[in-house]
């Protein structure tokens, strides 16, 4: 059954944008719901659709939103082994292997998560999002693999994107670089929008695009004459943005091993491991991992964190480099 909401703007109320307004009477909506409902025209003001969620509003401004009664979704199942670190009556947490996209999408609406999901337990997933996004709360790479955190119903999907948008949920990557940074250790703050020479690539931007905050360390390097030099880093978010660490890394000059996407080309080394040099010129996937989630669960309000191992063929490549050493 479809919602109606009505709100009157008061005086002290005023010069405040249409979605924040609309947050702060309405607790039980996130602001990114708010958002899409205005883009999609379900508010009126003043009796006039509103597409703009960024409109200042006005003393005596009357509003009518409109929530439509969500969508079923109408996802083929797919019969695939998830491997749930995590599930209760809210959610569902997953540790997600590489090679296997979260949501339907062009090219591929039958073999991914969201599919995968559909079969576990269909009617146990939220539907306020997109109908081909059912309990996505966040997503991962296609060739990342670690933790995503799933909601089965629409107030633990509110209260968890209300954790991401405050940036308070706990996200640590693992992740193998080509080079070394310096200094090893810091934060790299930077807009973040989409490629203007690629639009399947995001790039780093002095003026536009939004906030991306990725604090790293270095935990190991590998260095000596007979391998390339590596990384072995940890990236902690503090915002979630599409491709984020591939970006930054990226942007630094050291993109990650095994980036398609954003690469650095494999210097040849003289005198290599023939099996080392197959291990990092095959690897079929990015050398990035989801190892810890944590956040507040929504109706428990109690504080909850996940850790991941490295998959294994990850944690070969490291067992490999870390032989070189000796």
């Amino acid at each position: 059954m479809e919602k109606k909401i009505n709100l009157i703007v008061k005086d002290d109320e005023k010069n405040l944008r249409v979605d924040v307004f609309i947050r702060k009477k309405e607790k039980n909506l996130s602001r990114t719901r708010i958002k899409k409902l205005i883009l999609d025209k379900k508010l009126k003001v003043n009796n006039k659709i509103l597409s703009d969620p960024s409109k200042k509003m006005l003393n005596g401004d009357i509003l009518n939103l409109v929530i439509p009664e969500p969508k079923k979704a109408s996802l083929k199942p797919y019969k695939y082994k998830l491997d749930i670190i995590y599930e209760d009556h809210d959610l569902i947490v997953l540790n997600k292997p590489s090679g296997i996209v979260i949501h339907p999408g062009a090219g591929n609406f039958d073999k991914t998560i969201v599919n995968a999901l559909m079969n576990h337990d269909k009617n146990s997933l939220s539907n306020i999002g997109d109908e081909l996004r059912p309990g996505i709360v966040h997503r991962i790479d296609k060739n990342t693999s670690g933790l995503i955190v799933v909601a089965k119903n629409n107030q633990a999907h509110e209260n968890l994107s209300r954790q991401f948008n405050k940036h308070s949920i706990i996200r640590i990557y693992e992740l193998l670089i080509w080079g070394k940074i310096r200094p090893s250790k810091g934060k790299i703050e930077t807009f973040i929008s989409r490629s203007s020479k690629n639009r399947q690539l995001m790039e780093v931007s002095r003026t536009k695009g939004k906030k991306a905050i990725t604090n790293y360390k270095t935990i190991e390097i590998f260095e000596n004459k007979n391998t390339p030099t590596l990384s072995l880093l940890e990236c902690k978010l503090e915002t979630g943005r599409t491709h984020q660490i591939r970006v930054h890394m990226n942007y630094l000059g050291n993109s990650i091993v095994g980036d398609d996407k954003y690469k650095k080309r494999f210097k040849k080394i003289k005198n290599i491991d023939p099996t080392l040099e197959k291990n990092l010129t095959n690897l079929n996937r990015q050398f990035l991992h989801a190892k810890t989630l944590g956040f507040f669960h929504p109706t428990k309000n109690k504080k909850m964190i996940f850790n991941s191992i490295l998959p294994q063929e990850l944690e070969i490549l490291l067992k490999m480099l870390r032989n070189t050493k000796k």
